[in-house]
């Protein structure tokens, strides 16, 4: 099916999809902030733009939109319109991620990627749960991990 919108309003529709200070970005920042936890956001210096860098302890965290990032969760929905032209869109998002945890792990970074599904939505994981997993993994020097509506999982 075609596009219903010219390629300029398509494009203006596009840029208008916030890519700093969105509403799970927010939330995540409250957890930190309540936690004590002194960080940077949107570091253009290191690899992906991480949305938080904690220097103290020497890791980063993504928080990644399970339809952009595509998180194999209930948030998650191939689009019925254009469908090859989004997942060929999403899967270069997935491995562009990829590459930039690779790279940032290269240079001594600890990665975790906070999934949207656990920050918003009716599965969502409550204040205390998300502030212990986040707390648990930057405390404990862990490795690569991912946090969702189950909890903390390595990578």
């Amino acid at each position: 099916m075609a596009d219903v919108h010219d390629k300029a309003t398509r494009s203006k529709n596009m840029r208008a999809i916030a890519t700093r200070d969105t509403a799970i970005e927010k939330r995540l920042a409250s957890v930190l902030t309540e936690q004590g936890v002194t960080f940077r956001v949107q570091d253009a210096t290191l690899p992906g733009r991480p949305d938080f860098v904690v220097d103290d302890y020497h890791c980063v965290i993504f928080t990644h939109g399970c339809f952009w990032h595509h998180h194999n969760c209930y948030l998650f929905k191939v689009p019925a319109t254009r469908t090859e032209f989004w997942l060929e869109k999403i899967g270069k998002n997935v491995q562009r991620d990829a590459r930039d945890c690779e790279k940032l792990q290269a240079l001594g970074w600890r990665v975790l990627i906070v999934w949207e599904c656990a920050l918003r939505g009716r599965e969502k994981l409550d204040d205390e749960a998300l502030s212990e997993r986040v707390s648990e993994w930057i405390c404990g020097g862990g490795d690569t991990a991912q946090i969702d509506t189950l909890g903390i999982h390595l990578l």
